[in-house]
């Protein structure tokens, strides 16, 4: 019987070691993201040390994300990856003694919180730049779709109700100590990722690419940190599908995070006259639609149009969205926040296998960080801008724009890149045949 694609990179030792590890570590992310507001709030702190201390892992990440790209081109990415997680633990590890001992203090978290900021920084695109390594150019999506679904479910919601639990019957103490206990197992997990896999070449590149690869990657270690940021950026710059898909995120991150962050609580109160419970429920909405999304393309082939199939599920999935601001409705407000993060999910699985696929080998850390950096900057701009916007603008005009005009840049960026074209000059999808004979193989 064949393998169901969305199971076929299970087939796969090193992507099973992987997949495991990677899972049990964003399920302690999850455990952490709560265990760190009740420690903060344990130690006597309100708002402004909460929001000190999350902001510090946000600007770990944000200062260290182009160098974690260039350090995934440079290092073995299996060294890197069990480093980080190394790092994790130790950090984890500190604060748990500290806190059971008594001893922890408020600047003990912020610390950990940006040393773990660093490390998500570097883990990403080494993550990505791995894939390729241990798994056939045909299972790309599907493990990408496997991700996509799986961080939803363990981040956003397993992580953070477990957490919360473990505080309520125990400490905030006894909940850090747990996340120590993942990131361990993380740990021994990933030291089981085989070094022989990591020998073969890098499956998926396109054929013109992978020659100038090999020479241009033996040079790598003796350029400098900005000559490789430079290379990196130079590369975008002249592909028009990866340059212009960055610019629309980066427009669609200024429009839609500061109002889903920051107006979608006040549209709650004032439209649904509903709570934080409300809320909360809308987010999980969201998440399950995005998991759904992810799920539901890694049970498929590659989209032939694989480009405007990604462009249009990030266009047309923002339609809803302009549309929140006016409506009464809960379950109407839920079903547009589900249809956004399923269609956004949808999208961002296949970016990520056309990174994975299109990018050269020795290029795709620096582009994949790139591209992290890109929507990371943006965030903390959106969200700074909403709250001022709200003041002088009708909250249902701000949702009206943001979902309006994220679909007409998707038209923009789809034209100006000749996507069409470009996606038929290179395509990367299988005849149905050679699927059926990789998964009779499986």
């Amino acid at each position: 019987m064949p393998t169901p694609k969305a199971l076929r990179p299970f087939a796969h030792r090193e992507y099973r070691v992987l997949i495991a590890a990677l899972a049990i570590s964003i399920f302690g992310s999850g455990m952490w993201a709560v265990a760190m507001v009740y420690q903060v709030i344990q130690l006597g702190g309100g708002p402004l040390e909460l929001s000190l201390v999350a902001a510090a892992g946000s600007a770990g990440l944000v200062a260290f994300v182009l160098a974690g790209g260039i350090a995934a081109d440079r290092v073995p990415q299996r060294r890197l990856i069990i480093a980080v997680e190394g790092a994790n633990l130790a950090v984890i590890a500190t604060v748990s003694g500290l806190a059971m001992a008594g001893l922890l203090q408020l600047w003990h978290v912020a610390a950990g919180s940006f040393v773990l900021g660093v490390g998500a920084a570097f883990f990403f695109p080494a993550y990505s730049a791995i894939l390729p390594r241990i798994l056939p150019a045909q299972d790309l999506l599907a493990a990408n779709g496997m991700e996509g679904s799986m961080r939803p479910v363990l981040q956003q919601a397993a992580g953070p109700a477990v957490a919360g639990l473990v505080v309520a019957a125990l400490s905030p103490s006894h909940a850090v100590t747990a996340v120590a206990a993942c990131h361990l197992l993380a740990f021994i997990v990933l030291n089981f990722l085989g070094q022989h896999a990591l020998k073969a070449p890098v499956n998926g590149a396109e054929t013109q690419e992978r020659g100038a690869a090999a020479g241009e990657a033996a040079e790598t270690a003796g350029t400098s940190f900005f000559h490789d940021l430079r290379e990196g950026v130079r590369y975008t710059l002249r592909t028009p599908w990866l340059l212009w898909t960055l610019i629309w995120a980066c427009i669609s991150v200024l429009f839609l995070i500061g109002p889903i962050e920051v107006l979608l609580p006040f549209v709650v109160r004032d439209q649904l006259a509903g709570d934080s419970r409300m809320f909360g429920f809308l987010l999980a909405v969201m998440g399950v639609g995005a998991a759904f999304g992810s799920l539901f393309t890694a049970s498929f082939r590659l989209p032939r149009r694989y480009l405007t199939v990604m462009m249009v599920s990030w266009g047309a999935g923002s339609l809803p969205l302009a549309a929140v601001g006016v409506m009464d409705s809960f379950w109407a407000i839920a079903a547009a926040l589900f249809v956004f993060g399923a269609t956004g999910s949808v999208g961002m699985v296949i970016w990520g296998t056309l990174l994975q696929r299109r990018v050269p080998p020795h290029l795709l850390g620096r582009v994949s960080s790139l591209d992290f950096f890109v929507s990371l900057a943006l965030m903390p701009v959106s969200m700074a801008l909403a709250g001022p916007a709200a003041e002088v603008l009708p909250i249902w005009l701000i949702f009206l724009v943001a979902g309006g005009v994220c679909p007409v840049m998707a038209v923009v960026a789809m034209a100006a890149a000749r996507m069409p074209d470009d996606e038929l000059a290179h395509p990367l999808d299988r005849s149905p045949e050679a699927e059926r004979a990789t998964a009779a193989e499986g």
